[in-house]
């Protein structure tokens, strides 16, 4: 797939719940800017020059990785809804396509081609890897558990499904941090089969707020993704 389609994706609002067919999986975003950035015609046409370099690499890989049947045409959109922050991720449509989506501002405010591949090559790898299928099942088994034990403790019925969602969000938030770390490293992978440089794209990492190392977090600190990307970018050299 080539083109590059600019839709308003109101379908896909929304910072961690569910969107069509699950959570999207996405890199901490910063704060939106008071004005936000618009890309100049240069960056727009880089940015379908990665498109068009990385997105048949990230096919081949996820052919090459997944269980047959699984959908692995890319659909690569932009979300040009107002007052969006700087973010790109990856989610599914209704009928299973997995979609990449860049905000504006991602494409105005990238420096160079190796930062643009390597967050697509790390989108791309969410799918391959199946974290939005493995999300939804760890917000359901925490549901259920949660649920289950307030309904053995005799809660009422508002109680339940107040520990029911609880137990959701914790169980979503569960592996969200090891999901980061492996689209990161399978995103490399991608990345440098696509012909950019990993490490000089991840220096994206230094430019983004550092979420540290929260308990129940969703992303890992900076320096353990940027350590991740040169470990695996080494490895393949």
């Amino acid at each position: 797939m080539r083109l590059i389609a600019i839709l308003c994706l109101i379908g896909l609002a929304g910072c961690v719940p569910a969107t069509e067919t699950g959570a999207p999986s996405r890199p901490a975003p910063t704060s939106p800017p008071t004005t936000p950035s618009m890309p100049t015609r240069a960056k727009v046409d880089q940015f379908v020059s990665v498109v068009n370099s990385v997105e048949p690499v990230a096919e081949n890989v996820c052919r090459s990785r997944t269980a047959a049947g699984t959908n692995c045409d890319f659909r690569i959109v932009v979300d040009d809804r107002p007052n969006q922050p700087v973010n790109a991720y990856q989610t599914l449509d209704k009928s299973g396509r997995p979609i990449i989506a860049f905000t504006l501002p991602m494409i105005a405010e990238v420096r160079n081609r190796d930062e643009l591949a390597f967050v697509m090559g790390h989108e791309a790898a969410h799918h391959i890897a199946g974290h939005i299928p493995r999300q939804q099942q760890n917000a359901m088994a925490g549901a259920v558990l949660l649920g289950g034990l307030a309904t053995l403790g005799g809660a009422s019925a508002d109680a339940v499904r107040t520990a029911a969602d609880l137990g959701a969000s914790v169980g979503a938030r569960s592996y969200s941090k090891e999901f980061e770390l492996e689209a990161d490293a399978l995103g490399t992978a991608i990345t440098r089969a696509a012909g950019y440089d990993p490490v000089r794209g991840a220096a994206f990492f230094t430019r983004i707020p550092d979420p540290g190392d929260r308990f129940l977090g969703t992303h890992p600190p900076n320096a353990q993704r940027i350590e991740t990307v040169r470990r695996v970018d080494a490895q393949l050299r």
